[in-house]
């Protein structure tokens, strides 16, 4: 069950449209069993069964035939692959869902081997720490990744804005570089927060973000697998949760105020060889650019 827990973990969103109903999914499937994770933005849902219950649910459902649960994961594995790859072709199967008090029954209706098959997946509500471990820690580790992309960038454009500053002091031409002020940087990121934030159904998270998603997810089993090897009784989730919160201790306390802002560079960038005069640094970096006005 391990297996199919960190695999499940490793998978990222899809988007789902079953009739009024998007979805957000997850799936992982072995031929020990599969483990399934379905949100609408609401509520979070969970199965995650074995082959025992595979057989037991088969006979139940499929009467007429008879297979090894190994056979019934791969047919499942190559039903759903279609619909969580693209949900505008699900491929030959039927998909429908139904709740059922605090439950989720994901129905299939196909073919095996020329005979109707069906399958039902009882999803029940997720447990608080699963929702934790696939979806809040993963967006605060996103959030901590994408604010440090943010923070290097402000400061890229910084030090950029002084070295042309410097050739215009100079009087060198800068041609058609002219200064970027920081200010309207910040200006340009908080008027298109109203259309990036905006969730809606879910796809946009499950369209373009699932990259970023794997990578924190990997990392989180990757810690936790450490720890795991040193003898740390800590599972991937804990240590997941240690890492984050550890990053979020770190991160510079400001003042609130009524207005959002961007970190800026506080200070002069510094060479690592030791401490430089303004003028000594901007030689250093004229030197570098200089290709990028000639």
């Amino acid at each position: 069950m391990e297996e199919l827990e960190q695999g499940l973990l490793m998978q990222p969103w899809a988007w789902v449209q079953l009739a009024e109903n998007s979805l957000l999914a997850k799936v992982y499937i072995t031929r020990q069993g599969y483990a399934l994770l379905v949100s609408d933005l609401q509520q979070v849902w969970h199965e995650q069964v074995d082959t025992s219950v595979i057989s037991q649910r088969a006979k139940e459902l499929n009467k007429r035939l008879t297979a090894p649960p190994e056979a019934f994961l791969c047919h499942l594995d190559d039903l759903l692959r279609p619909l969580l790859k693209d949900a505008s072709c699900p491929g030959t199967a039927t998909f429908s869902c139904d709740h059922v008090e605090e439950a989720l029954i994901l129905r299939v209706r196909s073919e095996l081997s020329g005979l109707p098959f069906y399958w039902n997946f009882h999803c029940i509500l997720a447990s608080p720490s699963l929702v934790s471990q696939h979806l809040i820690r993963p967006l605060m580790g996103m959030s901590l990744a994408l604010q440090c992309q943010v923070r290097d960038l402000t400061t890229l454009l910084h030090m950029k804005d002084l070295e042309i500053q410097d050739y215009q002091e100079s009087g060198t031409s800068c041609g058609v570089f002219h200064l970027f002020v920081l200010n309207d940087f910040i200006y340009l990121f908080l008027a298109k927060l109203p259309e990036a934030c905006s969730v809606g159904d879910g796809r946009p998270f499950a369209t373009n973000l699932q990259s970023m998603y794997m990578a924190v997810t990997r990392q989180a089993i990757q810690v936790g697998q450490k720890h795991h090897d040193a003898g740390d009784p800590e599972t991937s989730s804990s240590a997941f949760s240690h890492r984050t919160d550890n990053q979020l201790l770190n991160q510079v306390e400001e003042p609130v105020s009524s207005t959002p802002s961007l970190p800026g560079p506080e200070t002069e960038p510094t060479v690592s060889s030791g401490p430089m005069q303004r003028p000594q640094l901007l030689k250093v970096k004229r030197k570098k650019l200089r290709g990028l006005f000639s």
